[in-house]
């Protein structure tokens, strides 16, 4: 039971020493380790917000623009489908767009059917049960009503979000910030807790921002007296101009969408601040196409339903590349960059909840866990010490190999360190010993009975081995669970509970074991007694 072969002593020392070598760039600061050649480990432990200071924002989503969008789509679809109806166009009119419904008019009743046809198939089918997530009907005859269903509204709410939750993602990644927690809240929230941050204000700004980008004509036919009533020509829209506030009129019809950019960057020309971007294939041939047919007219940039430039379109733009100027700095022309580049939030989402920690009261978590934890392996070592003599001297040697095997895995796995995971980790430092505790009572009943030292050594290795792995299995059971049903804080502690149970187990029994096996080797044979 005790002997090791030197292929398995050579593979338990190969894991001490990456143990080591993973957790040592935690003892540097971190613009230090960042200067190490290539070839070292650099990767540390991340802080999470109750540590390291931060922000915490709660999102929640805003449905009935999502709905609204939605229904837009639909009515787009709709007039697009009925122009290219087999036979010839279908005519339609009085489309309205009223309490959460989509109606329009079919003014040759003879091809109603033909319309309802079409209309059914622009709805979609969600969900096992092949629900859809419009319900078309007839009304008066001939006028078409698609009505939604609530299977397709949770289904778009959860779409949504789910695609929300990326675009957040790829947003705060741009900002270069390190190890964001984002995660879903119940069917309509996002909770973002952002670690580090020094300016959560621009944190809000950048995920308030639908950033819808659009580019539509401008209207230059409207009645500048319709306009001043706030009234808009039918197919047209009043928006405001993000310089001046005054009201442009442009068509309702989307020429080109911000989801056929493939880049957008903060430049320079004429010595301002402006964004360059680029379309896709698709979109640049749309666009190639529009300013050719408009060459001579306005059109406008419209982000989040605000006007942000309206040039004039003076010759065909057939490269597929464009700039957006306006009075940008450097930052708000970035910040709109970041915002194209990660695409638009499918759903408008309002800020309910924002709370801020400073680095002051992360560094006091910090100290406190570090205080914690040098006096709860001080005390458990004494203890043991005390307690096992020789055996207890292995304890400690194998509890620190395990608190420096568990800083190198979750480095190595860039997992993040929050207050409860300080107290998952406080946690393993006792529980870390327990296992050394059942293995030295067992070796000291066998020593009772009167066996020799080494066959009581050995036995008590060997039989306490399946109660460590049993309880241990259980622990593991516990942790796989509160990882799985909890949140953020709860995920932290089980994650630094699963590792130290394994390194625990690990230096507690193999580690321990191997020690004794080197000092029965030293001895060859000859101990008679020993105090434990």
């Amino acid at each position: 039971m005790l002997n090791f072969s030197k292929a398995k002593i050579w593979s338990i020392f190969a894991v001490l020493i990456a143990g080591v070598v993973f957790a040592l760039p935690n003892a540097f600061p971190e613009n230090q380790v960042a200067a190490w050649p290539d070839f070292l480990p650099k990767a540390q432990m991340n802080l999470g917000l109750d540590l390291r200071g931060g922000s915490h924002i709660l999102l929640e989503a805003n449905s009935d623009s999502l709905f609204e969008t939605r229904l837009e789509t639909l009515e787009t679809n709709v007039r697009e489908e009925m122009r290219r109806a087999e036979g010839g166009a279908i005519a339609i009119g009085d489309v309205s767009l009223r309490g959460g419904q989509l109606r329009f008019m079919v003014r040759d009743v003879t091809r109603v059917d033909q319309a309802v046809d079409i209309a059914r198939g622009l709805t979609t089918a969600v969900g096992v049960t092949g629900a859809r997530d419009y319900d078309v009907t007839v009304q008066d005859g001939n006028r078409i009503v698609f009505g939604p269903t609530e299977a397709g509204q949770a289904d778009a709410v959860d779409a949504a979000m789910l695609q929300a939750v990326e675009v957040i993602r790829r947003r705060i990644d741009e900002m270069g910030t390190r190890e964001p927690t984002i995660i879903r809240e119940g069917v309509d929230r996002v909770v973002v807790q952002v670690p580090g941050l020094d300016d959560p204000q621009a944190l809000k700004d950048l995920l308030g921002q639908t950033a819808k980008l659009e580019f539509k004509m401008v209207d230059v036919e409207a009645d500048p007296a319709r306009i001043a009533a706030g009234r808009a020509p039918p197919g047209s829209e009043i928006l405001p101009d993000a310089e001046t506030g005054q009201p442009i009129v442009v068509k309702r019809r989307v020429i080109i969408s911000g989801d056929q950019l493939t880049d957008a960057q903060q430049t320079f020309q004429q010595g301002s601040a402006v964004v360059s971007f680029n379309f896709d294939s698709t979109g640049a041939r749309r666009f190639a196409r529009v300013t050719q047919q408009n060459t001579g007219k306005p059109f406008a940039i419209i982000l989040d339903d605000v006007v942000i430039s309206a040039p004039r379109i003076n010759e065909p733009i057939l490269g597929g590349a464009g700039v957006i100027s306006g009075n940008f700095t450097t930052a708000s022309a970035n910040e709109l960059a970041i915002l194209l580049r990660s695409g638009k939030l499918p759903v408008e989402l309002n800020v309910i909840e924002e709370r801020t920690v400073g680095a002051d009261l992360g560094q006091d978590s910090i100290d406190a866990g570090i205080y914690s934890s040098i006096l709860a392996v001080a005390l458990v070592m004494v203890f043991m010490l005390v307690t096992y003599g020789r055996f207890g001297w292995y304890s400690n040697v194998a509890l620190a190999f395990n608190i420096i095997l568990m800083v190198g895995i979750m480095s190595l796995l860039g997992a993040t360190l929050t207050l409860p995971g300080l107290a998952g980790f406080v946690l393993t430092v006792g529980a870390a010993v327990d296992a050394n505790v059942l293995i030295n009572e067992r070796i000291r009943e066998e020593l009772r009975k009167g066996r020799r030292v080494m066959d009581s050594v050995a036995t008590g290795y060997k039989e306490a081995s399946t109660t460590i792995f049993d309880a241990n299995i259980t622990n593991i059971i516990a942790a796989i669970i509160m990882f799985w049903l909890g949140s953020g804080p709860i995920k932290g502690f089980a994650v630094v509970l699963t590792i130290g149970i394994a390194t625990s187990v690990f230096t507690a029994v193999t580690v321990t074991r191997m020690f004794a096996h080197f000092w029965f080797e030293r001895q060859q044979g000859r101990v008679q007694e020993i105090t434990i």
